[in-house]
């Protein structure tokens, strides 16, 4: 039998292994400081998994592009490199309305802008993207593991539904009877 101290080591030993085997395989992706960064998304958009919220706060819905998903754009965002302040919040259909898989900042290519950066990560080349022209992008897919990397730019299954380009309330339909 271990002594009663080396009993305590192996036990904490295998709780940490055993816990690392639960970390999402994106987690290992950046640097552990990134993280504390990030922990500012977090706070700042998850009330926006309930997607009315992102609507009535100024993010505008565009259309779907596979990959990336539906974007919602907040013009006023456009241009910050603050964890806080993304451009976009990115969502997918689900069977109870639309739900929040990533994050995504925006800065416009305008003559004589450098490539940002944010998170110890450069944002990706230039794309043309409706009503803001060539841009430089970071997707941050905080609320759904993208197999690719937590900053891929793009979502392996993230998809579009057929009807798209219908407007249509996805919001699920709650019947809170509290009984008060």
């Amino acid at each position: 039998m271990a002594p009663r101290p080396l009993k305590a080591v192996l036990t904490v030993a295998a709780a940490a292994a055993l816990s690392l085997t639960a970390v999402p395989a994106q987690a290992a992706d950046p640097d552990p400081l990134v993280w504390t960064e990030l922990a500012k998304t977090y706070g700042a958009t998850g009330l926006y998994a309930y997607e009315p919220y992102a609507v009535a706060d100024g993010f505008t819905p565009t259309s779907c592009v596979p990959g990336v998903g539906y974007r919602y754009v907040n013009e006023e965002n456009v241009g910050a490199t603050d964890p806080e302040t993304p451009a976009a919040l990115l969502y997918e259909d689900s069977p109870y309305g639309r739900r929040l898989v990533a994050v995504e900042w925006t800065v416009k290519a305008e003559s004589g802008v450098a490539t940002p950066t944010m998170f110890g990560q450069t944002f990706q080349d230039p794309v043309g993207l409706p009503d803001l022209g060539s841009s430089y992008t970071l997707h941050a897919w905080l609320y759904k593991t993208n197999p690719s990397g937590l900053f891929n730019s793009t979502h392996p299954d993230v998809t579009c539904s057929a009807d798209q380009d219908q407007d249509q309330d996805l919001s699920p339909d709650l019947d809170l009877n509290l009984g008060i």
